[in-house]
């Protein structure tokens, strides 16, 4: 017999109180100018979360600047049993992030935080930990689970110009991912994802992450695949603007999952944004085409051509844009054959046909499994298996947004895993 112990997370965007606005009519009148308002939302946000009890609680826009508000948080979870790590952001934009760990189910091994210095000032909290107990036990092993968490926010897209800001964002939490296991040459482990990501399912984040083998963890529990007849079964924020989407996800990586090199998938991410931008601005492969061409005369593409289209289209012009050094890789990405120019079949296939973009499920499949583990050449890894994942309040499940749900203006996404073996082969 073989006894397993789950581990559970929650990620939610709690609302910083600097904020939520009291009075459509007057802007200015913010929930944190009234301590009776702020003080009991979130003490209501505390008994909510110590009703689930986590293993690991995800929280953003935490109100850091506020003593009080973070000392009520770091107390009511420290007198439970857990240990907490908090990240502002850069700047003194008051908000942050806070990480909550329970002490009987995680040691932690390493707490990294990962400064973007960006546009939005957004950061990101990596830990490394390992279970308390075994999670997997049986009569000749016990399995204690190492896994890296990530806590993050990313920018809002107040417009398509922050596309590439945001997908740059998600490009530095997985290089640096890669580069701490590298470092500290870890064994194959799984790595969550969690938090607020601002983007839908039919965004270039999420086609990112899919590229890299993550898996939604809901999606996954409710059995929603990639197609855009699934993108809005479920919601998890109102927006300031009054649209309800989907934004908040804990997103699973398990070793046993293909993953492409990281540099092209990214390629082949602003490859799409390229082609988004293209489409938006009305312009059909042909004349995109030409675009791309500026002012050369010969039926193709040159470096100085497609570098000037780049500051265009805004990929290279803004501070958090790409810089030389990713253009130049591009442009060798484009240039399929080498010989200097980008023809038109190169144009279609690098740019305006990849498939990726629309159809990942197509690359990735739904949690392959490399072989079995009595294969030669396999290594045996722990991994996690989506048990549930529940969203609240019970309408947000249903793609509605209720008009008396008050916590915030997100919903909380709390996800069971329970633990598995499975074979890899080794990269």
């Amino acid at each position: 017999m073989i006894s397993e112990r789950c581990v559970s997370c929650t990620t939610f965007n709690i609302f910083a109180p600097i904020y939520k606005r009291l009075n459509e009519k007057d802007q200015s009148c913010r929930e944190s100018q009234y301590r009776a308002y702020w003080q009991s939302r979130n003490q209501s946000i505390i008994d909510r979360l110590l009703g689930d009890r986590s293993s690991v609680i995800c929280l953003q826009e935490v109100w850091l600047g506020n003593e009080e508000l973070v000392d009520m948080y770091e107390k009511r979870l420290g007198d439970v049993g857990y240990i907490s790590f908090k990240l502002a952001r850069t700047n003194n934009r008051g908000d942050g992030l806070l990480t909550a760990v329970r002490r009987d189910h995680f040691r932690i091994l390493n707490y990294r935080e990962l400064l973007f210095n960006d546009f939005g000032d957004r950061v990101a909290q990596l830990l490394h930990v390992e279970s308390v107990v075994p999670v997997l036990q049986g009569p000749n092993s016990n399995i204690h689970a190492q896994i890296i968490i990530v806590n993050t926010h990313l920018l809002f897209p107040h417009d398509s110009s922050l596309c590439i800001v945001r997908l740059q964002q998600v490009y530095k939490i997985l290089l640096y991912i890669e580069t701490y296991q590298k470092e500290h040459n870890l064994s194959p482990m799984p790595i969550v994802l969690c938090g607020d990501w601002n983007g839908s399912k039919r965004g270039h984040v999420y086609k990112f992450l899919r590229s890299q083998g993550f898996v939604s963890s809901y999606d996954t529990a409710h059995h929603y695949t990639d197609n855009d007849a699934d993108c809005h079964k479920w919601v998890s924020h109102r927006n300031h603007r009054g649209n309800i989407c989907g934004v908040d996800f804990i997103w699973l990586l398990n070793p046993n999952m293909y993953r492409k090199p990281l540099r092209t998938s990214w390629s082949e991410a602003v490859f799409g944004i390229i082609k988004y931008l293209l489409q938006a601005a009305s312009l059909t492969n042909d004349d995109a085409f030409a675009f791309l061409k500026a002012d050369n005369l010969g039926d193709y593409i040159i470096y100085s051509g497609f570098c000037q289209a780049l500051h265009q289209l805004g990929i290279t012009s803004q501070l958090d844009g790409l810089g030389p050094e990713d253009a130049k890789d591009l442009w060798f990405q484009a240039d399929i054959d080498g010989d200097g120019v980008v023809n038109y079949e190169e144009f279609m296939k690098r740019i305006w046909s990849l498939k990726w973009s629309e159809h990942p499920n197509e690359i990735l499949g739904q949690g392959t499994e490399r072989g079995s583990a009595t294969s030669i050449g396999k290594h045996q890894a722990f991994g996690f298996r989506v048990k549930d994942a529940v969203l609240f309040p019970p309408e947000v499940e249903k793609g509605m947004w209720p008009e008396d749900y008050s916590l915030s203006d997100h919903a909380p996404l709390t996800v069971v895993f329970s633990p598995v073996r499975m074979s890899y082969s080794p990269s």
